[in-house]
């Protein structure tokens, strides 16, 4: 062989080495990555970590912090807000269409006689949607004739803008829903139009038809609505866009659940809201309530609003990402039970420990993908279609990650770990809800058997949250059992109570409208 041929044989050698060598570099460093990627991951599913021993120290705490929210105004980072509900309905004629059931129940509590007729109007802000209906009642042989309802969305900026430009928004809204009024469906001539306003948000309510707004949740931030009179905002918005209408009734929803529950089943003794924010009631017994000053209600009772989205424990499984999310909220510090449990925020941990992969060991590939790097994109909904995944190739994972994030090409192994840490973040939530209930069921001497007594206690739930992601329901009824035994569970029931605040804010309109006294005169 001539000294060319081995020189050219030396450096084909050579080349195949390095190239050899490139590769086996290539997958020491894939390697590498992909162990950083399984150890952030097992490294966050350790910090959420909940075992029983955990869960039951944090219904203990939620169990203390009620005690001190019914203690003192400021006791808490509970409010436990007295809602002035001192008696829950049993019951009504089952002809009532059923979906409306929540709140009419709650007219039970306010006295109505079932025998309003007319145009009514309802306003049902709760969210970054909210809903503007129309309702005509019919009377006792009636009842709803006929409804007619609209969703709104609220555009971002609105969330965290000015109160006016909120409400003035909202009033808009309003006016074009009324300027559609189909034939047959007038108020009588002379007569002003009448709504009931549900506002989910924690209000410190003063009388049927005002509340001052504590603070704002579930992403909005608008500093001069805070200590105002809602009804008050949306009645100058009203006054504005020229729309002549009264705010007749103002409804808080988790409430307006209980009663819902209460009048279904007379052993409902809880609410819980679980859907884009939570929040708690339930039924104390008004000697318990040392900051109640006025006269013990006949019925011994007292409806508290726990506003338990403010609950805050040691004891809590927080996270790096939880603290980075509080931080970076509209309100940190506040509201960091709802941070961990709620439909407002369980995409986003996710995106957030997604986005630490991806720029920790490249689980995207070189580069952060740009979409991955906005906050929120990621929804609960989503996380929950991917997490209900059952495809052999999980091809759902592939599609919301295509089209919300803009992200191909993803490997089956690497879905698999998204749909592990979908599971991470939701078990979390759904078990410390558990405890959160226990918590609750503990406060009322309902977390034991008491010498073999068979006391039922039912707890209503609503809440998109609750009623969509079928894992998350799952996992939290799973917990209850888990946490309260076979015995105790027995007596305990969940029960999903449908969502008719809207039509029975309507009706809360009826039973206060203005024009109830001139017709009974």
């Amino acid at each position: 062989m001539g000294k060319v041929a081995v020189g050219a044989a030396v450096v084909c050698a050579a080349a195949v080495c390095a190239a050899a060598a490139l590769v086996v570099r290539h997958r020491i460093k894939s390697s590498g990555k992909w162990a950083r990627t399984l150890a952030i991951l097992k490294e966050f599913e350790e910090k959420c970590g909940t075992p029983i021993s955990k869960l039951k120290q944090v219904a203990d705490a939620m169990t203390v912090e009620m005690h001190a929210g019914l203690a003192s105004e400021g006791g808490s980072k509970l409010k436990m807000i007295i809602s002035y509900v001192d008696n829950l309905p049993t019951g009504w004629d089952v002809s009532v269409v059923e979906h409306c059931h929540i709140l009419i129940s709650e007219l039970f509590v306010l006295g109505i006689k079932h025998d309003e007729k007319g145009l009514f109007y309802a306003l049902d802000l709760g969210g970054t949607n909210f809903r503007v209906l129309r309702v005509q009642l019919g009377g006792k042989e009636s009842r709803v004739v006929k409804q007619e309802f609209e969703e709104v969305s609220i555009p971002p900026h609105l969330m965290t803008g000015s109160s006016d430009a909120l409400f003035d928004y909202i009033a808009s809204a309003l006016a074009k829903f009324v300027a559609t009024e189909s034939e047959g469906l007038h108020v009588s001539p002379g007569r002003q139009r009448e709504l009931g306003f549900t506002f989910s948000f924690p209000v410190r309510q003063t009388s049927i038809s005002s509340g001052t707004l504590i603070k704002w949740t579930k992403g909005f931030s608008i500093d001069d609505t805070v200590g105002q009179d809602v009804v008050g905002e949306l009645t100058k918005a009203m006054e504005r866009v020229g729309l002549d209408m009264r705010v007749a009734a103002l409804v808080n929803d988790t409430i307006g659940t209980l009663a819902g529950g209460r009048y279904n089943n007379p052993d409902v003794v809880a609410a819980v809201i679980l859907g884009t924010g939570t929040n708690a009631a339930y039924v104390e017994r008004a000697h318990a309530i040392p900051k109640w000053h006025g006269l013990l209600p006949k019925s011994g009772d007292m409806v508290i609003n726990m506003e338990w989205g403010n609950f805050r424990s040691s004891h809590l499984p927080l996270t790096e990402y939880d603290q980075e999310l509080d931080a970076d909220s509209l309100n940190p510090g506040e509201q960091i039970f709802e941070k961990m449990i709620s439909g407002m925020y369980l995409g986003e941990i996710v995106r957030r420990v997604l986005y630490k992969m991806a720029e920790e060991a490249e689980f995207f590939g070189d580069t952060v993908p740009p979409k991955l790097k906005i906050p929120f994109i990621l929804r609960t909904p989503h996380m929950s279609a991917m997490h209900h995944d059952t495809s052999p190739d999980l091809k759902v994972v592939a599609t919301k990650l295509k089209d919300i994030l803009e992200i191909s090409n993803t490997s089956l192994k690497m879905r698999k770990v998204i749909v592990e840490l979908c599971d991470i973040v939701a078990t979390r939530g759904a078990r410390l809800s558990a405890a959160g209930i226990v918590g609750i069921l503990k406060k009322l001497g309902r977390d034991i058997v008491k010498d073999g007594e068979k006391l039922k206690s039912v707890v209503a739930l609503d809440g998109g949250l609750y009623e969509h992601y079928t894992k998350f329901r799952t996992c939290m009824e799973n917990t209850l059992t888990e946490l309260l035994g076979d015995e105790v569970s027995d007596n305990i029931v969940i029960e999903h109570s449908n969502d008719g605040s809207g039509i029975g804010a309507t009706l809360l309109a009826a039973c206060h409208s203005q024009y109830i006294e001139v017709e009974e005169s």
